[in-house]
């Protein structure tokens, strides 16, 4: 089977062609290059189906189906909820669509389903939970779906008797927790804004204080809304682009506001690895995947470093060697560090397979 997969990120579309299971190309296109897209889908056919990465399918979506014209009605009411990635996968959607080729859409929340109620549910009035279906709904599920399975294979052991932190680390970053080969708990919640801090997204910010910038700042709506999603993050603290090569090297020539953005990036990243330690019922391996988590050594060993008492030591050889899936674990630790590089599209076209039978 031939699957065409597009899968939006912070700023460009990534297409895959996966055939029978495996990569053969990949291509890198921007957010509003949905000609290139169809290009593509002609260049690389023929295409039996294409899948497409959702971000949030919102509260009606919470598993992968075929897209129809209702579909894609109920995911443009969605896009408000992930507003970087949606809309450039609903444009793809529509286009391929018109191409004749069956259309998946697949979602980062679904791995997150799992989530008993005590992880999923806000400390809201339950009217307002019933209301408007509010829950932590969780992301980067697609990337934790495959981390996970690849993590048991190189472990040599059951996914079911795992407890697992993963940490799909890039423009947007968040922690896992996996118990069973079950997500138990997460840092995003109802958008992809909250939890770490991020490339450009601001992570979680006390409430209160975001009422106070709106009541009493002088901040409005729509400008607060642009600075927590583009102007936030590594970025903002930083004063670059937000790119880690860009901070890391601020921190090298000794630039104080690159160095105060890693630090504040690297404490969420300790903090968010205890606490999903914790949600696992204990640890038995720590996976770094995404963009930064699988290429930036310098970040694996911050990370870590003060996480002794879980368990962790590096061997800061493999570390720094680390270009392809592995155990970067000293070989007297107790817990396990793993790099697996993120592998979105073998999920999308596994579920795509699923749902097409």
């Amino acid at each position: 089977m031939r699957v065409l997969v597009v899968n939006p990120g912070s700023s460009t579309l990534k297409l895959a062609l996966v055939v029978d299971g495996a990569s053969e190309s990949s291509q890198a296109v921007p957010h509003d290059g949905i000609g290139e897209v169809e290009e593509l889908f002609e260049r690389w056919g023929p295409v039996d189906a294409v899948g497409i990465r959702f971000v949030h399918g919102g509260p009606d979506h919470l598993e992968p189906v075929a897209v129809t014209d209702g579909v894609l009605e109920s995911l443009a009411d969605a896009c408000d909820l992930a507003p970087l990635h949606n809309p450039p996968a609903l444009a793809a959607a529509r286009a391929l669509r018109a191409k004749g080729a069956p259309v998946v859409a697949c979602f980062d929340t679904t791995f997150h389903t799992t989530l008993p109620p005590a992880a999923a549910t806000y400390a809201l009035p339950r009217e307002w939970n019933q209301r408007w279906r509010l829950r932590r709904y969780g992301f980067h599920g697609l990337s934790y779906e495959y981390a996970a399975r690849r993590a048991a294979e190189l472990l040599g052991r059951p996914l079911g008797e795992l407890r697992l932190v993963l940490a799909h680390l890039g423009g947007g970053a968040s922690l896992c927790a996996v118990r069973d080969g079950r997500s138990v708990d997460t840092t995003m919640g109802f958008t992809p804004l909250d939890g770490l801090p991020m490339q450009v997204r601001s992570g979680a910010v006390d409430p209160g204080l975001l009422l106070w910038l709106l009541r009493s700042g002088g901040v409005g709506l729509d400008e607060l809304a642009d600075t927590l999603e583009h102007r936030s993050g590594l970025a903002g603290l930083s004063g670059t682009s937000g790119d880690i090569r860009e901070v890391l090297k601020g921190v090298a020539t000794g630039d104080p506001d690159a160095g105060r953005a890693l630090e504040v990036y690297v404490h969420g990243l300790r903090l968010g690895i205890g606490a999903m330690a914790a949600a696992a019922g204990g640890l038995d391996a720590l996976v770094f995947t995404g963009g930064v988590g699988a290429h930036t050594p310098q970040v694996r060993s911050l990370a870590v470093a003060w996480l002794g008492h879980l368990g962790f030591e590096l061997d800061e050889e493999l570390n720094e060697e680390a270009g392809c899936d592995r155990d970067i674990a000293a070989s007297g630790a107790r817990a396990r560090v793993l790099v697996i590089h993120a592998r979105e599209e073998l999920s999308v076209a596994r579920a795509v397979g699923s749902v097409l039978g």
